[in-house]
């Protein structure tokens, strides 16, 4: 066998394996395991064989059928529901159609369907490589010592597999299922078992994104929503990040007495479950609460809707400081321990300020370590659903601005939003379906380019 198939596409590949492998290995394009039995490799080859009688099990039991119901015109044809029957005078029930059991059933099909594959194409060149050791004059190898080599020199095959596949269970097929439901008209009107749903191409994209129905369009509110999205995202992360470094350097200040003290302060605060945290103070800002009794006053904290809401929002950031403080003031205190006492007095002895030492040395050296946190704060706090929900539910309502039947509010993020939409008396799955994608791709591309681009990777090499 030409040692070149290695550097050849798979497709390729299996062309030459097929042309130029014995007789066990072609069989075992047709029939998996069968080359691995003919070696007497009866484990592994009985593996191969049982994982194909399963999978073509599964598909012979009803997954083809899904899947070719996925990839048809409708999702579904038959309504459940009753139906009259003029011979016995009654009306019978007619279990139909469920576009939502298609729907899912098909993706996992489609993920199964690429794992076999992927186990396929392994027994090919499982058998491949059996030939190249016996044209060698080598034994093949036995289950004990295929065995060995996984707990040895690929010990990361077994290490890796059981997140591979929660990644697999948990993260891929709702991630595929939720983009497909992008695509069709689920939606209150299309619910079933009792309605079907069907495929709707690009309308619920046009429908989100087109600016024609005026200020209360789709269109109008996402921008809104995303916008404050983004204005949540940067204060939340950059005002807990920067007010939490300040307070570990006072407290790490020579001549500060209690250090241990204030920080285990601050530990308490975060051994305080963070939504017993939010619901407190959200009865403390309430129009009838704590804060208003102590001062005299009626204010609404939270439900003010003067200014584009803006008193709810800017008490939002401030309790979100609260909680987010202590954990960047623990791990900035870690951080600034580790500075080599040789810059700042060399900084020193040069006359450099205390300002302008932080601002040369200290900031930098923190910026390079953390940015990876900063992005991962930034990104999570685009999704932080806790903060916004337990604090204003989204709210106040403003139809002004949020109208429309959006069902949007003023403090809503994107994915408080998405939320809304599908618990709503009238929920629309395929819209909230566009906004998961949206929030996706915005947090893949920022946290990719970003961290890409920041000095932690460009500058890996110092901190190590």
């Amino acid at each position: 066998m030409s040692e070149t198939t290695k550097k050849e596409n798979p497709f390729k590949k299996l062309r030459t394996v097929f042309k130029e492998s014995s007789t066990a290995t072609k069989l075992s394009f047709f029939i998996p395991g069968v080359g691995q039995i003919i070696r007497k490799q009866y484990v592994k080859g009985g593996l191969y064989l049982l994982l194909t009688i399963a999978f073509f099990s599964y598909l012979l039991g009803g997954g083809a059928r899904y899947l070719a119901q996925l990839f048809s015109g409708d999702l579904g044809e038959t309504i459940s529901g009753e139906v009259w029957n003029e011979e016995l005078q009654i009306y019978e029930k007619v279990k139909g159609d469920n576009s939502f059991l298609i729907l899912l059933y098909g993706v996992v099909t489609i993920v199964l369907t690429a794992i076999y594959l992927f186990v396929w194409y392994s027994n090919v060149c499982s058998s491949a490589k059996n030939d190249k050791r016996l044209l060698k004059g080598e034994k093949v190898s036995s289950f004990k010592e295929d065995i060995d080599v996984l707990l040895n020199s690929k010990f990361h095959l077994p290490l890796l597999f059981p997140p591979f596949l929660g990644l697999i269970v948990f993260t891929v097929m709702p991630l595929l299922f939720m983009i497909l439901i992008a695509f069709t008209n689920y939606d209150y009107q299309h619910m079933p078992p009792g309605k079907l749903f069907d495929w709707v191409g690009f309308e619920n994209f046009k429908a989100m994104f087109s600016l024609s129905g005026g200020s209360s369009s789709f269109a109008m509110v996402f921008l809104r929503v995303l916008l404050w999205t983004f204005v949540w995202a940067f204060f939340a992360t950059f005002s807990n990040y920067f007010i939490g470094m300040l307070i570990a350097l006072m407290i790490n200040r020579k001549g500060i007495k209690l250090k241990k003290l204030w920080r285990t302060l601050f530990i308490i605060a975060i051994a305080v479950p963070q939504f017993v945290t939010l619901l407190l103070m959200q009865k403390i800002l309430d129009g009838d609460g704590i804060l208003n009794k102590i001062l005299g006053t009626n204010i609404l904290w939270l439900t003010d809707q003067r200014n584009f809401s803006i008193l709810p929002r800017i008490m939002i950031i401030l309790v979100n400081l609260w909680i987010g403080v202590p954990y960047t003031l623990l791990m900035c205190s870690g951080i600034l321990m580790n500075i080599p006492a040789d810059y700042y007095e060399a900084a020193r002895i040069d006359g450099a300020s205390p300002i302008k030492i932080f601002f040369a040395i200290t900031l930098p050296y923190v910026l390079k370590v953390t940015t990876p946190y900063l992005i991962t704060q930034f990104v999570g706090n685009i999704n932080n659903f806790n903060v916004i929900w337990l604090l204003t539910g989204g709210g106040p309502v403003d139809n002004l601005y949020y109208g429309g039947g959006t069902q949007a509010q003023s403090t809503d993020l994107l994915v408080t939003w998405l939320y809304r939409l599908t618990v709503d008396v009238n929920p629309k799955y395929n819209v909230a379906s566009v906004i998961g994608i949206v929030i996706f791709i915005i947090s893949a591309v920022m946290s990719l380019v970003t961290y890409n681009r920041s000095s932690s990777v460009k500058n890996e090499e110092e901190f190590q």
